[in-house]
């Protein structure tokens, strides 16, 4: 695996992959990272892959997107449409993607799902990421669920209340086809993004938390 230098300046260029299974997805589990990162460097480059979105939830995630980046020096956003429960039947195809992926892009830093997610779409990226990008910095991210399947993470990334709300407000902005479903509430988001901030003792009270499974440390 490949280390992250934070020693590097802020006008180094960073290439940032995010991967998910959905449409909300990215935005849910890393949006605020996301954000910090385009407020704080001037020369990010984010590829941004959605493996399933139909009709709205395609048109959604292609506005989310474009929120979420405005920032970028760079950025493409690619949306697929593999069937939403049905990723490890399609996996052949998939593979496929991850494939394409793997010679067309030089990250930094790859989001994905966490490993342990007991959604069946989210596993299967998660397992897929770690077989093609073996060389990189991976950092899985978590999405809270009925399914009650949040672990204990091991990295944190503290977030300012500003950078919260406006990940909070895009979601609720863009994402009318979820409004309906009883998880998806600001209350949910930022509570989630509090706990974290309280277990890694956040400035500002405030965290998205991350799995670093392997990492170098550069001295």
């Amino acid at each position: 695996m490949l280390a992250l230098d934070l020693r590097r300046k802020a006008n180094a260029p960073l290439n940032v992959l995010c991967l998910g299974a959905h449409s909300d997805d990215i935005e849910i589990g890393c949006g605020g990272l996301l954000l910090d990162l385009l407020r704080q460097r001037r020369r990010v480059a984010v590829d941004w892959v959605v493996f399933s979105g139909h009709a709205a939830r395609h048109r959604e995630a292609r506005r989310s997107a474009a929120l979420f980046l405005r920032r970028a020096a760079r950025q493409r956003v690619a949306v697929h449409g593999f069937r939403d429960g049905f990723f490890p039947y399609e996996g052949g195809n998939i593979k496929k993607v991850f494939e394409e992926l793997k010679a067309s892009v030089a990250p930094d830093i790859v989001l994905t799902h966490y490993r342990d997610d007991r959604h069946q779409d989210h596993r299967l990226l998660s397992e897929l990421t770690w077989n093609t990008f073996r060389n990189h910095f991976i950092l899985e991210y978590e999405i809270p669920k009925f399914d009650g399947d949040l672990g204990v993470p091991n990295c944190f990334v503290p977030l300012t209340p500003s950078i919260c709300g406006r990940k909070v407000k895009y979601l609720n902005t863009v994402f009318g086809t979820q409004r309906d479903k009883h998880w998806f509430s600001a209350d949910t988001f930022m509570g989630l993004m509090r706990l974290r901030g309280m277990e890694c003792r956040a400035p500002d009270g405030y965290a998205e938390a991350f799995y670093a499974r392997k990492v170098v440390i550069a001295t």
